[in-house]
């Protein structure tokens, strides 16, 4: 198998969020794959193949974390869509089937490539008991992300906070599915992005992400009715950091990122 690792939602290498990324002629079993996706041991790993021609979709994508298979993910397909591109398999807007419907990757001219994904159903809940303690910082509004994602969105108070966020990990897998999305509007709105966010996934085996493009489901509509626009763009403030550009369009979301291949190589095992 031939396996690229690609850095997504980042125009320069060794920043934002590095995914492997496989094309095949066909899935193995479920056991190979998440041994595979373990090995490479980035937030996510793609698998995707070919599609007979005249379907509704032209390749068939999955996403696998070291610990598990998940029903959505952002910066890997990207990355895929990445590949896809710039080896020549593929021209064009791409459509691609998965768990969490039918998802279209459309390259741009300036390099740049636009997932549409569904917009996340936001339904406000109350703070659950020790979330505050676990997170490490107050909750102002506390909102359920429904079942692509499974997270927890957590407006807390302005940047600084979301920045110096150091959350008991444990205690914050109890709390969501997938995770807890930390988030703030931008300190300073010249400074290029409207909001930043962080996301942390113990529950699936990532401690902190880099860059989730699938948060950004939930972001996007969450910070538009906010501020009052469509489109806006976020800034995953991890250590790795990287910027989504988020187009609001009803039942849809438009996520915007370049990514760069740093590693081609050859799977032997």
């Amino acid at each position: 198998m031939r396996i690229r690792i690609v850095d997504a939602f980042t125009d320069r290498p060794f920043a934002g969020n590095p995914a492997g990324v496989l094309l095949l002629d066909a899935f193995p079993d479920d056991d190979r794959l998440q041994r595979v996706a373990l090995e490479v041991n980035h937030a996510e790993t793609a698998f995707a193949h070919r599609l007979p021609a005249g379907g509704e979709a032209d390749w068939a994508l999955r996403w696998f974390t070291p610990a598990t298979e998940v029903a959505m993910c952002g910066h890997a397909t990207l990355a895929t869509a990445h590949v896809l591109h710039t080896t020549g398999a593929h021209e064009g807007p791409v459509w691609f089937a998965t768990r969490s419907g039918v998802l279209v990757a459309t390259p741009r001219e300036d390099g740049s490539v636009t997932l549409d994904f569904p917009t996340a159903p936001l339904t406000p809940v109350e703070a659950p008991a020790g979330v505050a303690e676990a997170l490490g910082a107050e909750p102002h509004a506390v909102l359920d992300t429904g079942p692509n994602t499974g997270d927890l969105l957590v407006e807390v108070a302005d940047e600084k906070t979301v920045r110096g966020l150091t959350p008991d990990l444990k205690a914050l897998a109890a709390h969501s599915e997938r995770g807890i999305i930390a988030t703030a509007r931008a300190q300073d709105p010249g400074a290029g992005y409207d909001y930043v966010s962080r996301c942390f996934f113990p529950g699936v085996g990532i401690d902190e992400d880099a860059v989730t493009g699938s948060a950004h489901t939930a972001l996007a509509p969450f910070w538009s009715e906010r501020l009052g626009r469509p489109d806006l763009t976020g800034l995953q403030a991890s250590p790795r950091s990287g910027r989504v550009r988020t187009q609001l369009r009803g039942g849809r979301t438009l996520l915007t990122g370049h990514a760069v291949t740093v590693i081609d190589g050859e799977l032997l095992a």
